[in-house]
């Protein structure tokens, strides 16, 4: 019998738990009851919360023990460490990553689970057809994110594309195998690539609780993933420092060419300040840009592991 594993990232979602796990059950049920019989199983992870998530992840394995599983964090790892951590204990055929907050509609399972029966996908994947209630500034800049990392990286990621999908056993071991310590999962999920097919949805809102992204974090969170699949702002760097060097060249010749010529060298100290100041920032531009991989680099030479479990059920 078919096994379908759903993985669900937590923090601090104690209100949300009970409706996502009522709602899912309701649906698959019914999904059962008109189509071939499958078993399923939940691996709610909690990431380090200060509510009371865990308590309800307790409760839910208490009443469904044989269907609903947890791990807890021994604090706060992030959401990367928390989906790598459910899809290491899924057991399932088939995978589905989902949001707890029901922004990620489980009317959908059905359609996905048909579609990878009756095709030869790997994965059904979802995107938002619309960013209806979203604030703008937050649509406006995550439309550039997607132009900027499609446009600098080879590793092209679907815009509106969602961490929401289903994968099939050999698509979760190749995610599994990766092993670096700096994870962007929607880089992983196209750098692995396999057959995808995407079923858009309309923007859905929280069912419960409020969004524990802020700005600085997604803005964080981007620039993670253009420098974990994109070496350009290396390049970036190096033209910096190539035209600020040629610049520089002419910038002499013109001067020492007007005082042969003129007789009377460029006077003027502001002008001075202004280009060294000019070519300081530049050069702390470049060392911030190189710095920032190397620190990535320090973080995956430490092979440090990406999470630690505290209790699993």
């Amino acid at each position: 019998m078919p096994v379908i594993s759903i993985v669900v990232p937590c923090y601090n979602e104690q209100e949300s738990l009970p409706l996502f796990y009522q709602r899912v059950e309701e649906i698959l049920q019914e999904f059962n009851r008109h189509q071939a019989t499958y078993q399923w199983e939940y691996w709610f992870v909690n990431d380090g919360s200060t509510d009371d998530s865990l308590k309800q992840m307790q409760y839910l394995h208490a009443t469904d023990p044989e269907n609903v599983h947890y791990v807890s964090f021994s604090r706060n790892f992030g959401k990367e460490a928390a989906l790598l951590a459910g899809l290491k204990q899924a057991q399932g055929d088939y995978v589905a990553v989902m949001d707890v907050d029901l922004q990620d509609p489980p009317e959908l399972l059905p359609t996905m689970i048909k579609t990878l029966n009756e095709t030869d996908n790997d994965v059904v994947a979802t995107k938002r057809s619309d960013r209806a209630g979203e604030p703008w500034l937050r649509s406006m800049l995550s439309q550039a994110f997607y132009h900027v990392i499609n446009f600098i990286s080879q590793v092209k990621i679907v815009p509106g594309a969602r961490d929401y999908r289903l994968m099939r056993r050999n698509v979760v071991q190749a995610i599994i195998d990766m092993p670096e310590y700096n994870r962007f999962s929607k880089g992983i999920f196209s750098w692995v690539g396999f057959k995808t097919t995407y079923l858009r949805f309309p923007n859905q809102d929280r069912v419960a609780g409020h969004t524990h992204w802020s700005m600085r974090q997604l803005f964080s969170y981007s620039m993670e993933g253009i420098m974990d699949y994109s070496e350009v702002p290396l390049a970036i760097a190096s033209w910096l420092g190539g035209f600020s060097f040629v610049a520089a060249i002419l910038g002499m010749l013109w001067i020492v060419i007007r005082a042969l010529l003129f007789g009377n060298p460029t006077a003027g100290w502001p002008s001075l300040v202004a280009i060294i100041l000019m070519l300081g920032g530049l050069q702390l531009l470049c060392l911030g840009i190189v710095g920032k991989y190397i620190g990535r680099i320090y973080l995956e030479t430490k092979h440090r592991p990406q999470f630690l479990i505290k209790e699993k059920r």
